[in-house]
């Protein structure tokens, strides 16, 4: 009987709650350190959570608190019996002796409530699951957000003072240094735009944009031919255009040097089968995870990306291309929803602490031109976002390929942004015949 009468009393503890409130009597200045737990809704208790809610607005004013000011404001808003009376106000200071625990005692209150939310969730989890009118998909992605919801909860907003920050930067500093590495960070392969970023920051989020059909794939799975094969450094990439047979083919198309019109059609010569095979083999190699979901909804991205983090250790993230990432807010404007998925998207770069690069299309006026930052598709927030943002630019016309030559077209990224780097042009060549981007070297 006892267990039953407990199992249905959601988790809580009065003290903890007390002695939080009482400490914050006691030595006002824990408000500090109180705030960025707990907000007035992990009370259990309706009193704890209206007098926690005054302390916040007259902490708000810049106002010292302790029983009587509290008392006085809760009067004047007539609040005070809801409140539970001057006299429990007057009382919490006598549950607990001393300040000096009450991040603990904070820490107990979020703990219950965190316990109480996820009982919460479960019910409406399970209601959800019994409504046929919902589709299964729908009430998974609604699920998946709910929990991930929950474990923000418990962190805390860290802060760092020099005494810490100057001793990890040098000691960045000497590593680099001491490092044989040529770049500090993911080298995209090409060898201009590399020295100009020393490489693909952790925590940046980079995007490539072009008009269609000017290789803003091609570009991608150049990077990642160079990253994940020759490299051998883990890599993911999101493929939300093209499947990952065709993703296959076009990097086997480079890696071999064979033309990927060839490679579809099956006209194959012997001595361009055995190119394949070598290339087969060092590709097979490679750790190079592909995710192919056509329209794949923002939740799923980012807790494939987790998952890949967690499971594979990736070090960088190729996502092609933002137009194509869904919302669970479809009905909003096109520019609330992208807005929200650049955000999200630099958030995960930062989470996972890799570089991520992002595809995207311009602005149907860029055609024939060189675009520039004002021309991103779909939102400003993009540019805003962005610690990286570059444009491949060539002509469409297509050099014509004589027999066995290779037609090569001359190409060229725009760094047009870059917050902590230069920015400038990058030559290349544009291999059409297997779709790739290379360095332009000298002529001669």
């Amino acid at each position: 009987m006892e267990s039953t009468l407990k199992d249905t009393i959601p988790p809580h503890d009065a003290d903890a709650e007390q002695a939080t409130l009482g400490a914050l009597f006691l030595d006002w200045a824990a408000i500090s350190n109180v705030v960025s737990l707990i907000r007035p809704e992990h009370f259990y208790s309706q009193q704890n959570q209206i007098i926690y809610s005054e302390m916040l607005t007259l902490f708000n004013r810049g106002v010292t608190c302790d029983t009587l000011t509290l008392i006085n404001e809760l009067t004047k808003s007539g609040m005070l019996e809801k409140a539970g009376g001057a006299a429990y106000i007057a009382s919490l200071t006598d549950v607990v002796p001393t300040a000096a625990n009450i991040e603990y005692y904070a820490k107990i209150v979020l703990d219950k409530a965190t316990r109480r939310n996820l009982i919460k969730m479960s019910s409406e989890i399970k209601a959800s699951a019994f409504d046929e009118t919902r589709e299964s998909r729908l009430i998974l992605e609604d699920a998946e957000k709910k929990i991930f919801s929950l474990t923000d909860l418990d962190q805390s907003i860290p802060i760092h003072d020099m005494n810490e920050v100057v001793p990890k930067t040098l000691e960045m500093i000497e590593s680099h240094v001491k490092s044989k590495a040529a770049y500090t960070g993911i080298p995209s392969g090409f060898a201009r735009l590399d020295t100009m970023t020393s490489g693909f920051q952790n925590s940046e989020m980079i995007i490539i944009g072009a008009r269609p059909s000017m290789g803003k794939t091609a570009m991608a799975l150049s990077m990642m031919q160079h990253i994940a094969v020759e490299k051998h450094i883990p890599c993911g990439f999101f493929s939300l255009e093209m499947s990952y047979e065709q993703i296959g083919q076009r990097l086997l198309s480079q890696e071999a040097r064979v033309p990927g019109s060839k490679l579809r059609s099956g006209m194959l010569k012997i001595d361009e089968l055995q190119k394949l095979q070598e290339a087969a083999g060092r590709c097979f190699e490679a750790p190079l995870y592909i995710v192919d979901v056509p329209n794949m909804q923002l939740l799923d991205l980012r807790a494939m990306a987790r998952r890949l983090k967690e499971r594979h250790d990736i070090k960088i993230i190729f996502i092609d291309y933002i137009g194509l990432i869904s919302t669970q807010n479809s009905s909003a404007p096109v520019f609330e929803q992208v807005s929200e998925i650049s955000k999200s998207l630099k958030s995960l770069a930062r989470e996972l602490n890799i570089p991520v690069v992002v595809l995207c299309q311009v602005a149907r006026d860029a055609e024939g031109e060189e675009p520039n930052l004002a021309q991103l598709r779909g939102s400003g927030s993009i540019e805003q976002d962005a610690d990286v943002v570059m444009f491949i630019h060539r002509e469409r016309k297509k050099t014509a390929d004589e027999g066995e030559n290779i037609a090569v077209l001359d190409a060229k990224l725009i760094v047009a942004k870059q917050r902590n780097g230069p920015i400038g042009d990058v030559d290349l060549y544009f291999l059409t015949n297997y779709t790739k981007f290379e360095n332009k070297v000298d002529e001669h």
